[in-house]
């Protein structure tokens, strides 16, 4: 227990000078709680408290002699009960006096309070969810018949519009235009979008401007008399400079400051996070109701820049059990629709204006019923094992058959199988002009003699799709069939197939087999040939980076492709940086065995060799890198110190202390020059004996084949996206194959998020599962 705890639990049992007391323990407590005796803070004095002048102690009632009824008795009792009220009175000023400080000392600690609190919900949660933890995949009742029982608080809406402050407007034609609350929030979407490439693009900008006059057609305003009607009149600048000095005042808040927004941020989102499943606790996934804003899309989108409308309770269908409490909407509004159905696994649903397609709220993807979808998805491709040879032995034969649509099938089913095409459907016109297999045309694909086929298509999320690839040579006659005159450009190449069709038909080999479970199949299938191929041998980083290396052969071949990231050569230019660095301080390090110990170099010259490696301006860039980044340490401490003490109402720290902090970095730079001009190394006290020294080389050694390994994993993967591929088509069970097999941390991985995803494929399965 603590000192607080024993205080608030003992008040009523002691006298008022004792509770006193223990209450000035117990804020000195708090105060030396946050005391870090690890600090260099710690150095500085902490703000004295001015001490009390009474002290409190034990106000006796009963006096020793109370027996006694003589007169001094009786005198000496009437001057104890004189003092006693004196001290009251002075206990009462105290008590007084202490509730300011205890106020005050309560104020300066709510953000700390809160923080606790927080801590101890999430570990509450966590203890929660331990206990409540349910292994599902040990159990061998299936959910077919669905839940039994669903309550959740319904979904989190976006907060209302601010409008803008009166000075800042929309200007067509050089006027400042009074707009409607509803019209100015939609040009204040693409005003923060201006400088974008998006706001630069014609197609964005003409969507965008037809559905602004669409809103200001529904919210009709005087507009103070100005008639908007073309773009090119209109003049977003002034909104677009207030939200960027919006963006500019948020950069500036304090790390203190951003904390208490994250924290009021959590306290909101609570009620949303979890529902109660089947009477089990179960995270709720995508529980905020999307803000509106302006459509953006991929690649070259025909829609971008369309408004996606606010969506409003009465828009959102609720989908909970018969006996639940219904989620209360918000004020002034009620829900489109309640349903109890069992059957479905969404919470909540509604149609976006945008595709007209529907939106879901589901749960978490660490919930029960997420993990089941999961293990039946891979074991639906596992299954595929015990039908592929038949299915390939039968689309084979049918490549040369007489009728036209079972030679379509084969040619489909091959491709699908051996390259891992999506199926593909038809588009309609105003949707991006993405492919699959059964969609190709004429245009798409590329015959060369004998039998290469170059493939030049956009694929899902408007990804180009370029193979040069070898087929088979009777599927190269097939496709020279299917590209015969008169199909041009623009025509069909699968003119007889769509993937409904496709999927009927590999239904006949095995119940819910579709072209999507082949791409499962091959890339489990392939990443499991991959790890076969892997010795088990060298550093957790080696293994690593071969692990990567199979993962990387899935991702080419499900063309999970990304563009090379802006921020790439800054970071390897960085990586290499640091190399550097540690081989100047293993070089260093080498040095110092020379100035204990000038035979050594004779004994190993190899090991030494390296000494003269760096040139002095290497060091001297070296040198200056390191003082840069201790500088910029100790001021961004500073900063963050003050910030801290600023929010927490405490006396800031003083220029000095940032003055002797500097000092240590000014020694460091003395001590750079002597060693240029001497070429010695100063020897720290902990470091004097050769061992020492080459303990610390064999350390820094594996530091820099480490951070190497990595720097070339990275300059690999630079246009591969791993992710999508390990999350969603490799079957989560040979990564922790992999990790049991060869001693490397999950953790390595999986993030933590992916190990609460995937808790039923790293409790369920040994070192020796295959798939």
């Amino acid at each position: 227990m603590t000192k607080a705890e024993m205080s608030s639990s003992s008040d009523e049992s002691v006298p008022l000078s004792e509770s006193i007391k223990r209450k000035h323990e117990n804020i000195n407590y708090d105060l030396d709680s946050d005391y870090d005796s690890d600090d260099a803070l710690s150095k500085q004095p902490k703000k004295k408290k001015k001490s009390k002048k009474h002290k409190n102690k034990k106000i006796k009632i009963k006096e020793e002699s109370e027996e006694s009824d003589d007169d001094e008795a009786i005198s000496k009792k009437l001057e104890k009960k004189k003092k006693k009220k004196s001290k009251e009175k002075t206990v009462e000023k105290e008590t007084d006096s202490l509730s300011k400080t205890i106020k005050k000392e309560n104020s300066k600690s709510n953000v700390k309070k809160e923080e606790e609190e927080e801590e101890q919900q999430q570990q509450q949660q966590a203890e929660d969810s331990k206990e409540e933890s349910y292994k599902w995949w040990e159990d061998d009742k299936t959910n077919d018949e669905g839940w039994k029982s669903l309550v959740h608080n319904g979904v989190m809406f976006p907060p209302d519009y601010k409008p803008l402050p009166s000075h800042i407007k929309l200007y067509y034609d050089s006027q400042p235009v009074e707009l409607p609350p509803e019209a100015e929030e939609v040009a204040g979407f693409y005003a923060a979008l201006l400088e974008t490439d998006h706001g630069k693009n014609p197609v964005f900008q003409k969507n965008f401007f037809h559905d602004f006059l669409q809103v200001l057609k529904e919210n009709k305003g005087t507009l103070n008399g100005i008639e908007i009607k073309s773009f090119d009149k209109c003049d977003f600048s002034k909104i677009h400079a207030y939200f960027e000095l919006l963006k500019e005042e948020k950069k500036k808040m304090s790390a203190q400051e951003r904390k208490q927004l994250r924290l009021e941020r959590q306290k909101e989102e609570e009620p949303y996070k979890f529902c109660e499943l089947n009477g089990r606790r179960e995270q709720v996934g995508n529980f905020r109701v999307e803000p509106p804003d302006l459509f953006r899309g991929r690649g070259k989108h025909p829609k971008t820049g369309k408004l996606k409308r606010r969506v409003q309770p009465e828009d959102i269908v609720l989908n909970l059990s018969k006996d639940a409490p219904i989620p209360v909407p918000p004020e002034g509004h009620k829900w489109g629709e309640i349903r109890h159905d069992p059957t479905v696994q969404w919470l909540a649903m509604w149609r976006e204006n945008i595709f007209d397609s529907f939106k879901y709220v589901r749960l978490a993807a660490n919930s029960s019923l997420k993990g089941q979808s999961d293990l039946k998805k891979f074991e639906k491709a596992r299954e595929l094992k015990k039908h592929i040879d038949t299915i390939r032995k039968d689309y084979r034969r049918n490549l040369k058959s007489k009728i036209m649509l079972e030679r379509q099938k084969a040619v489909a089913i091959y491709l699908i199988d051996v390259f891992a095409l999506r199926a593909g459907g038809e588009k309609s016109e105003d949707e991006a002009d993405t492919v699959g297999c059964c969609s190709l045309r004429y245009e798409h694909v590329t015959l060369q003699p004998p039998n290469i086929v170059v493939f030049d298509f956009l694929g899902k999320d408007s990804i180009r799709f370029y193979q040069e690839v070898e087929v088979d040579k009777q599927v190269f006659k097939d496709l020279i069939i299917f590209k015969r005159p008169p199909k041009q450009p623009g025509h069909q190449l699968f003119d007889r197939l769509d993937p409904s069709i496709l999927n009927k038909f590999l239904q006949s080999y095995m119940p819910g087999l579709t072209a999507k479970v082949f791409r499962t199949y091959n890339a489990s299938k392939t990443m499991q040939d991959q790890l076969d191929l892997i010795p088990n041998e060298g550093s957790v980083a080696e293994k690593l980076l071969r692990y990567n290396a199979a993962n990387r052969t899935v991702a080419i071949l499900c063309n999970h492709q990304r563009s090379v990231t802006k921020g790439h050569a800054q970071s390897v230019q960085k990586a290499n940086a640091r190399i550097k660095e540690l081989i100047w301080q293993r070089i260093r390090l080498k040095k110092a065995i020379l100035q204990l110990d000038k035979k050594q170099r004779k004994k190993n010259p190899k090991y030494f060799s390296e000494i003269d490696d760096l040139t002095k301006e290497d060091e001297i860039e070296i040198h200056e890198k390191i003082i840069e980044r201790e500088t910029e340490k100790y001021h961004r401490k500073f900063l963050r110190e003050n910030d801290k003490r600023k929010f927490e109402d405490e006396e800031l720290l003083e220029e000095k202390v940032l003055n002797e902090w500097l000092e240590k970095v000014e020694a460091l730079k003395e001590e750079f020059k002597e060693e240029l001009k001497t070429g010695k190394v100063e020897i720290k006290p902990a470091l004097n004996t050769v061992e020492k020294l080459e303990k610390q080389i064999e350390r820094l050694d594996l530091r820099i084949e480490t951070s190497s390994i990595q720097l070339k994993d990275k300059q690999e993967n630079s246009e591969v996206s791993l992710g999508t591929s390990k999350i969603n088509y490799i079957d989560p069970r040979l990564s922790v194959v992999f990790c049991k097999k060869f001693g490397v941390p999950i953790e390595k991985i999986f993030t933590k998020s992916l190990r609460e995803k995937f808790t039923w494929a790293i409790e369920s399965v040994d070192e020796n599962w295959r798939f």
